[in-house]
């Protein structure tokens, strides 16, 4: 009697096949060219283990329109300095049509140089991602000197990956070029509904007002109902008006993705303030059009506390995959009393039910604020709610030891 074999794969294989296939259905599901690259750039280096991952958009001018990295903090990003340029084994891998496997990449002619602040690393495994005849960027993976190489089955992985990427780039570039279009559109749109409905109700405001101090030494009390005209006329007024910018989409969250937006927002804010604002990318987040809008918003008005009310030295956003966290040192205050207080913290509450999810709030007085987001909606019990409560804590400690 013959042994039959299983035709069935693996446990390794079936969850090797499973991360594949989350990669490829995350990197498909975003319409930002940003989100696009940051996803690919975090499954890459998730689906073979890397140390560190990159991926490179070229410009036409000898640099990278965008170059992404995944396993660098975002302290020694900044160390390391501006965007690289098109040089070494970069270049080789951009030129090149097939992948690029090397266990030491310094001992390859190729090789340039690094900047000062740059990860010492060996083993690379460099993949185009390519359109046809086009190379439309780069993905590198590399491991910390000492690391073992990347293998054949890791190169066959990152193709397949890359071979995906190459669609959603080019998916998410067609939809970007249509959003310019829509937003065009929706700038006449908006035009033709504030000329014709705002601006009559302001001039008819306007005349109101007039016809009322003209009526104030002659009729007092017919002066008295057309004030009372002119304050109706601007309560519909602000109402047309908050009903405009109700639709309004940020303008960023379309051309950079959430946390894009987020760390410019961040960037901009350390720049204005004598604070320090850090912020840290620990996992992508995958939200639909809305959610990111209630999160930008949620994230705005949180930051705005803790510069309008807890005179804080260091302000930290965190973002992961199923939390925002930001943290601040200042002065904190007391929780029982938050909802009095006029700090907006029924706003962000709402806001993060609408995700469904729950907002979290750790203070006291003299003991900082730190304001967690959770956008996973399944419930917690205390402990698993403790814990979240003392990761955020250590999230902020750590923004600090970043900042120094």
């Amino acid at each position: 009697m013959t042994a039959s074999h299983s035709s069935e794969p693996s446990s390794e294989s079936a969850s090797l096949l499973h991360e594949v296939s989350a990669a490829v259905g995350a990197i498909t599901r975003h319409l930002s060219v940003h989100q696009v690259l940051e996803v690919i750039v975090s499954s890459a280096r998730r689906l073979v283990g890397a140390d560190y991952a990159a991926i490179g958009i070229p410009d036409d001018e000898g640099g990278f329109a965008e170059f992404i990295t995944d396993g660098i903090g975002e302290e020694q990003r900044l160390k390391i300095g501006p965007l690289p340029r098109q040089h070494g084994m970069l270049v080789a891998i951009l030129t090149e049509t097939e992948p690029i496997l090397l266990d030491d990449l310094r001992r390859d002619p190729r090789y340039r140089w690094w900047p000062k602040a740059h990860p010492t690393m060996a083993a690379l495994l460099g993949v185009p991602i390519r359109d046809g005849d086009r190379t439309l960027g780069i993905v590198v993976l590399t491991n910390d000197l000492g690391k073992p190489g990347f293998s054949e089955s890791d190169t066959d992985l990152i193709e397949l990956l890359a071979s995906h990427a190459a669609i959603a780039i080019t998916n998410a570039r067609l939809y970007e070029r249509s959003r310019e279009l829509t937003v065009v559109e929706e700038r006449n749109r908006l035009a033709r509904e504030l000329h014709d409905a705002v601006m009559q109700r302001l001039f008819s405001l306007r005349l109101s007002a007039r016809s009322a101090r003209k009526l104030v030494p002659i009729d007092p009390e017919l002066a008295a109902d057309r004030l009372g005209e002119v304050e109706t006329l601007a309560a519909e007024a602000i109402a047309e008006l908050r009903a405009v910018i109700v639709e309004l989409r940020p303008a960023d969250l379309d051309a950079h993705g959430l946390v894009e937006t987020l760390r410019r927002h961040v960037i901009l804010l350390d720049r204005l303030h004598d604070t320090e604002v850090a912020f840290e990318l620990r996992s992508p987040v995958d939200l639909s059009r809305d959610g990111e809008v209630e999160v930008l918003r949620l994230v705005q008005e949180a930051l705005g506390n803790a510069f309008r009310h807890a005179r804080a030295r260091h302000v930290s956003v965190t973002v992961e995959t199923e939390r925002i966290t930001i943290a601040d040192d200042g002065n904190g205050f007391d929780a029982d009393e938050a909802a009095t207080r006029g700090l907006g913290l029924l706003s962000m509450s709402e806001r993060a039910k609408a995700l469904g999810g729950e907002l979290h709030l750790k203070t006291a007085p003299g003991e900082g604020t730190v304001v967690t987001v959770n956008l996973d909606s399944a419930p917690e019990n205390d402990s698993a709610d403790n814990g979240a409560e003392n990761d955020s804590g250590a999230q902020e400690d750590d923004g600090k030891a970043d900042r120094g």
